[in-house]
Formats: C-alpha cells, sequence, structure tokens
C-alpha cells in the first residue's frame, strides 16, 4: 500500500509499504476512504514531538470501511464504514473509566505518533470495539473527517475546558481550524460575544462567516486593547489558545478577565511563561488537555441533526499520491488559504 512516512524533522517521503494484518483479538484493519493532515502533523515535522520516531506511518484522522477484524470483536464487521478516533481506548484502564481515553494505559494518542496512522491506504487500529464508530446510513463521509480530532478538540479541551456558558465573552486566539472548531461549537452555549484573533485576513473572513461577532487581526491592531474596548475593560470570560506558541500564550495571559479561565488547546514544543506577576490575584483558572473524544457520539448526533456542518472547514482535495503537494499547501495556508483537506486514496 502507498503511505506517507515521517523520515525525521523536516523529511517525509511516500512509499509502498506492507498492508496491516490484525495483531491482536480486538484489533480491526480498516481501509482508509479519506484522512487529512493535522496541525500536529506539522509540529512532528518540525520536531516538536520527539516520541515520534522516523519510519513512523503520520495521521490520526479518518474515515473508512472495516477490513478485517479480531475473534474479540462483536460489534463490527467487514464492510461496516466507520469514523476513526484520533484516540484509542481499551474502555477498561483506570483512566478510561474516568473517561480520559486520551491517557489510556494502552492506547491514548497512538495514531501517527507511536504506532503507524491513517496518511495510508491502509490502517490497523487497536482496541476497534472503543476507537471507531460506525457511520450512519446517509451521513456526509468527508464532512466526518472533521470529528476524528479538530472538532472534538475544540469543543472538549477549549469550550468545556474554558466553561463557556450562556452570556459569557469568549476570546479565541487563533483561527485555524481548532480555533474555528472552537468558534462552531461555543455557539452552542450561546455565548454574548465571541471574538476571534489572527494576523490572517483570509481566516479572520471564515471566522466571521462562521459566527465570530468581532475580529481582531493582530499585525494591524492591538488586540488586548482591542478585547477590552469590547468587553467594557474587563477581558474575556474564557479565552482559546489554539496556537501553540510562547507569544500567543501569553497574549491569552493579558486577555483574561478576572474570574475567567484560559483554556490551551494548542500544541506547544517549547516553554512559554506564566506571569504570575501578574495573574496571582486574578482568580484565573488554566487548563491543558489533549482531546479525549468523550464528545464524538454527541458530535455525530448534531451533524446528523443538522446542527453543525464541519464540511465549511474543508478547502482543498487531494490524492494520497499527491500527500507531499498536500503537505506543502497546508504548511503554506497563508498563501493557500487552506483549512482542512480531504486526502483520498
Amino acid at each position: 500500500m502507498k503511505a506517507l512516512i515521517y523520515q525525521g524533522p523536516g523529511r517525509l517521503s511516500l512509499e509502498d509499504r506492507p498492508r496491516p494484518t490484525v495483531q491482536s483479538p480486538t484489533d480491526a484493519v480498516v481501509r482508509v476512504t479519506a484522512t487529512t493532515i493535522c496541525g500536529t502533523d506539522l509540529h512532528i515535522l518540525k520536531g516538536d514531538v520527539p516520541t515520534c520516531e522516523p519510519g513512523r506511518i503520520l495521521g490520526h484522522e479518518g474515515v473508512g470501511v472495516v477490513e478485517e477484524v479480531g475473534t474479540a470483536i462483536a460489534t463490527l464487521k467487514p464492510g461496516d464504514p466507520v469514523l476513526i478516533s484520533c484516540i484509542t481506548s481499551c474502555g477498561r484502564c483506570s483512566y478510561c473509566r474516568r473517561g480520559m481515553y486520551s491517557h489510556c494505559q494502552s492506547g491514548g494518542w497512538v495514531l501517527g505518533h507511536r504506532i503507524d496512522g491513517t496518511q495510508a491506504e491502509f490502517v490497523r487500529i487497536p482496541h476497534a470495539e472503543t476507537s471507531l464508530h460506525r457511520i450512519p446510513d446517509g451521513m456526509d463521509e468527508e464532512a466526518l473527517v472533521m470529528l476524528s480530532d479538530i472538532l472534538p478538540t475544540g469543543f472538549e479541551c477549549g469550550v468545556l475546558n474554558g466553561k463557556v456558558e450562556p452570556g459569557s465573552t469568549v476570546a479565541i486566539v487563533g483561527a485555524g481550524p481548532i480555533g474555528l472548531a472552537a468558534l462552531l461549537t461555543a455557539q452552542f452555549y450561546s455565548p454574548s460575544q465571541c471574538i476571534v484573533i489572527d494576523p490572517d485576513a483570509n481566516r479572520l473572513e471564515v471566522a466571521r462567516a462562521f459566527g465570530a461577532t468581532a475580529c481582531i487581526r493582530n499585525s494591524e491592531a492591538d488586540p488586548v486593547e482591542e478585547v477590552r474596548r469590547l468587553t467594557d475593560g474587563m477581558g474575556a470570560d474564557c479565552v482559546i489558545e489554539a496556537v501553540g506558541i510562547p507569544a500567543t500564550f501569553e497574549l491569552c495571559e493579558d486577555l483574561v478577565a478576572p474570574g475567567g479561565t484560559i483554556a490551551n488547546v494548542g500544541v506547544h514544543g517549547v516553554k512559554a511563561d506564566l506571569h504570575l506577576e501578574r495573574l496571582w490575584d486574578r482568580n484565573i483558572t488554566i487548563t491543558t488537555r489533549l482531546v479525549d473524544t468523550v464528545s464524538t457520539p454527541m458530535l455525530l448526533k448534531a451533524v446528523g441533526a443538522g446542527k453543525l456542518d464541519p464540511a465549511r472547514l474543508i478547502t482543498h482535495r487531494f490524492r494520497l499520491d499527491q500527500m507531499l503537494a498536500a503537505y506543502d499547501t497546508f504548511g503554506k495556508a497563508a498563501s493557500t488559504k487552506a483549512l482542512k483537506m480531504i486526502i483520498r486514496p
């Protein structure tokens, strides 16, 4: 099969690899029908995730069709269309029993990280019954690729951790796919304001179309002054960090209102300063989280009911044999206007 291989920082290759096979009774092999590229894949490519070793097939998102199942699988069969969760969960360990699937003792974020991932024609899924979601009839499988990772990530790590409530003010730093996913799902809770901050004018236009009440281009205006102006000098009740660099995290510290929450979503590869000399008396909460995908069944229902349209995030389409061009396009999003792309074998 064809597969996209991480060869070390800054290096990718498209290669022929053997098809995966069932290795455990709880495994399934899925024929991938659509996958995508995540910002986390770019962090791996930059060398920010040293636990991902050269030679790994990248990718942790996608939809497909079950090809083969292990002997312990009772709820899936060959031919079933499935959504692949970015998080693998056994459903039995102490972390899974607490809903912290991201810290599953024999799973977690392993696809495209510690085991071979979805940017290939086939993928092996451990703990398949608790790591795959059967796709209901009639649903748009391209749209559902967005439910593998970015929508549950934006919702769980940003909106839920950020304690978004009716009437609250929300500031989202970063209008990439994760920031836009947080924007879409924050509106479940009817906040009074959703302010989006980004240097990219195109992404801010998209954010406005997705429901942002205000957009701040921080290359042209001081976002701290603008957010304070929009919130009567108070700051935002919930500030979502959706980039993953020191400057954006430190900006969140300046944007949060007393009693507010900074919800970190971004993947950080280097240290960021925590200014306790300014924050120690402001009653704020700072949260971190790796997505658990506990919300995926709810999001599937929201899509099926027409309350959420993930297809709006898709901007580009490629074939698997064009993966190197796809990475180049995604990595140059400022000029290519790329958000999420659909890649098909």
